[in-house]
């Protein structure tokens, strides 16, 4: 049974011509044709209609979406854009929109749309986490590549793997995948992407769980642009309900502009000796210089033996910041993933995994 469309375009010309889209294959009616939203929520119940096409180019519209969902649980409320605007799909998804597609739609395009929102999982706003360490081996890729694919598997719904590392990153290895793309092409191109045109540059680890991977050199990250490397970002939050991004290790321009764009930062040190709490401690400052008032900063120790509360609180205490998470020192799971077996099966029962397993429900409950 086709599924009943309305359609919310002001433009006569562009609603003329999706119209003539949609009326193409059998797959869609067009229930009704509204020039606002006012006029489509208020009439709309007559038809029963199960995908709403609503003109995000119009500020009120957007405003009255959040009505839409309420009046109309079953249905899926899509928005149309004349040009792409990840501010306005942030504002559209917030409200209980599905996605945004470009205006200019076929009808390959739209089937395309909706599968991969579907997939998406709930029309909430995705959650953005970066990685971020002061020096190296922190264990940062390893726990950013484990809670990808705990979240995905305890939520059901869509993860990506961003590897930020641009000059070092080594996310397929841990995967023991070649993929086609990386980093550098996205960024590239991504003045000329839309979320389905970008989705291809993800290179498909499981059927939740997506990697777009570093440069295969690392003098190929000369050729990422700080700013088009943010809007990638920005726009795979449309595709995935997980963004997880692994940042460069220190401070530059790829990792603070990251850190100042996610709603959760995860800043990791392995601890060593005394001077991974200095340099923890160090980071934490500048993380407070920044101000990020509107994000969620939370702290982590790798490697910590004993791997206990008592210990937490005595690291806490030493570093002077809220110490929100410890793990232990676990040579199962280092294995794993430097031998690229981390799609084989993950040791569910021991402490290392027990506790990405916890982050992973504090994540998807809200708690963190």
């Amino acid at each position: 049974m086709p599924s009943q469309v309305i359609l919310v375009e002001s433009d006569p010309t562009l609603a003329e011509n999706m119209n003539a889209v949609l009326k193409s294959s059998a797959d869609f009616t067009v229930a009704a044709t509204y020039k606002n939203a006012n006029a489509a929520l208020g009439q709309s119940k007559m038809f029963q209609p199960d995908l709403f096409l609503i003109n995000a180019d119009d500020e009120q519209n957007i405003e009255m979406i959040p009505a839409f969902t309420d009046l109309y649980p079953k249905a899926m409320v899509l928005g149309l854009m004349k040009n792409w605007r990840p501010g306005v799909t942030r504002v559209c998804t917030k409200g209980g929109a599905y996605g945004c597609i470009l205006k200019s739609f076929t009808i390959e395009d739209l089937k395309k749309g909706l599968e991969l929102f579907t997939k998406r999982g709930k029309p909430l706003n995705a959650r953005e986490i970066a990685f971020f360490s002061p020096k190296g081996r922190a264990g940062r890729t390893t726990v950013a590549s484990l809670l990808a694919l705990v979240l995905a598997e305890k939520s059901g719904e869509r993860v990506a793997l961003i590897d930020g590392d641009l000059q070092f990153g080594d996310m397929p290895i841990f995967f023991d995948v070649e993929p086609k793309h990386t980093i550098v092409e996205a960024a590239q191109d991504i003045k000329l992407l839309n979320p389905l045109t970008l989705e291809p540059y993800f290179h498909k680890l499981t059927d939740k769980v997506s990697l777009l991977a570093s440069p295969e050199r690392p003098e190929y990250a000369e050729l990422v642009d700080t700013a088009n490397f943010v809007e990638v970002v920005r726009m795979s939050c449309t595709l995935f309900r997980f963004v997880l991004v692994d940042l460069p290790t220190g401070f530059n321009p790829i990792s603070m502009s990251a850190c100042a764009l996610v709603g959760t930062n995860v800043v990791m040190a392995m601890l060593n000796n005394t001077f991974d709490v200095t340099h923890m401690r160090r980071a934490m400052e500048m993380f407070q210089a920044q101000d990020y008032k509107d994000k969620r900063i939370y702290t982590c120790f790798t490697r910590v033996n004993p791997c206990t509360e008592g210990e937490r609180l005595k690291l806490q205490l030493e570093l002077g910041y809220p110490l929100t998470d410890i793990l232990p020192n676990e040579y199962q799971m280092i294995s794993l993933a430097n031998s690229g077996r981390l799609l084989k099966g993950l040791p569910m029962d021991t402490l290392f995994m027990q506790n990405i397993s916890r982050l992973a429900d504090e994540i998807i409950s809200g708690k963190k």
